[in-house]
């Protein structure tokens, strides 16, 4: 399998984690290259990947756009430590459905337990990734960066 197949296989099986799991409208932008380091704002999850694909994935937003995504999900509001939490939970069941739905394209993958980022946290450690912008109607944009390691 070609490096760029590869790549396409895996955002692909990202795009269908996140339609999988998040039941809104969704327009998810075309990814394009991302060069270091990679700066988060607010509140983020960040996952390791081992196995065949070897990496990074960071789901990042605002901490609105986590709460109000909890709040269509759950039908409360989702607040404090509770948001942390529930950040953490949405980047285990996005990467956890990414890692099953890998099984597809015959690639194995498993991940690491959610590391929740809040505040100003840059990341350096990769040679490049792949941003993906998901706007989730009536919600916001949150960004999911994929680093992949050579």
């Amino acid at each position: 399998m070609t490096v760029t197949k590869q790549i396409t296989d895996i955002l692909n099986s990202i795009i269908d984690s996140v339609k999988g799991v998040l039941p809104f409208d969704l327009t998810i932008d075309k990814p394009y290259l991302f060069q270091p380091p990679f700066t988060q704002y607010s509140i983020g999850v960040l996952i390791g990947m081992t196995g065949d694909v070897r990496g990074r994935l960071i789901i990042d937003g605002d901490p609105a756009i986590f709460s109000s995504i909890g709040e269509g999900m759950f039908g409360m509001k989702v607040e404090g430590e509770m948001l942390k939490s529930f950040a953490g939970e949405l980047g285990n069941m996005i990467a956890g459905t990414l890692s099953t739905s890998f099984s597809n394209y015959e690639i194995d993958m498993d991940i690491t337990p959610p590391t929740v980022l809040v505040g100003k946290t840059k990341i350096y450690g990769f040679d490049k990734a792949f941003c993906l912008p998901v706007t989730i109607q009536n919600i916001g944009t949150m960004t999911i960066l994929l680093m992949l390691e050579q």
